[in-house]
């Protein structure tokens, strides 16, 4: 229910943020990056919130997550921008999946934080509006537990897994020259031992230029 609602507001968000009126003032043969003193380029540093659905052995719990992403950001031509970023994220009191075996023993896989290291590729129709894409590395904390049918333990690993991750969005600054922006993106991240991860999320940052 909660990725479900996070879903539809950030839709909502692209939605809104796509029909500004910096459509009607620019069009994407009339402006160049390199004169308009578009904002998307630089440091930037976002606080992010949204719906962490956690998927293992099959099945899938969903959450509210949160995290921040620190990038950089830099146009080539007239609208295409390429950054780096790295970000942090993680489900309000961690997001846990367990289902049950065949043979009556029951098996448990726990997400804690991921750390992610990502470059994105943009296109500017106009100054204020941004479509991305971006594709990277991740690494997430994670738990496995088996359960015997009477409740004793039988496996308990702790451990690192290393992963891909993907996703794309849209973001949108209120001004041309405003080093605050807005966006809402979707994100999946593959882990090594058959888990994943997928966050829908909104975002909040700041530009230095």
């Amino acid at each position: 229910m909660i990725f479900k609602t996070m879903t539809i507001a950030a839709l909502g968000a692209a939605a809104i943020a796509a029909a500004q009126p910096a459509f009607a003032q620019d069009s994407a043969d009339s402006f160049d990056v390199g004169t308009n003193g578009t904002s998307f380029r630089g440091i930037r540093v976002e606080g992010n919130v949204g719906g962490d659905r956690f998927q293992s052995e099959g099945n899938h719990h969903d959450k509210f997550g949160y995290g921040a992403t620190v990038g950089f950001d830099g146009t080539i031509g007239q609208h295409v921008l390429v950054g780096a970023e790295g970000s942090y994220w993680r489900a309000n009191k961690w997001n846990e999946n367990c289902t049950g075996l065949s043979n009556g023993n029951s098996i448990c896989h726990k997400a804690f934080e991921e750390w992610g290291a990502a470059v994105r590729v943009g296109y500017l129709p106009t100054p204020q509006v941004l479509f991305f894409g971006k594709a990277g590395y991740v690494n997430g904390e994670q738990r496995k537990r088996i359960d015997g049918p009477a409740g004793n333990q039988l496996v308990y690993d702790h451990y690192r897994a290393d992963g891909y991750q993907v996703g794309g969005g849209v973001e949108f600054t209120p001004r041309a020259d405003s080093p605050f922006y807005v966006n809402a993106q979707y994100v999946y991240s593959n882990y090594h031992g058959n888990s994943s991860r997928q966050r829908l999320m909104a975002g909040v940052g700041v530009r230095f230029k």
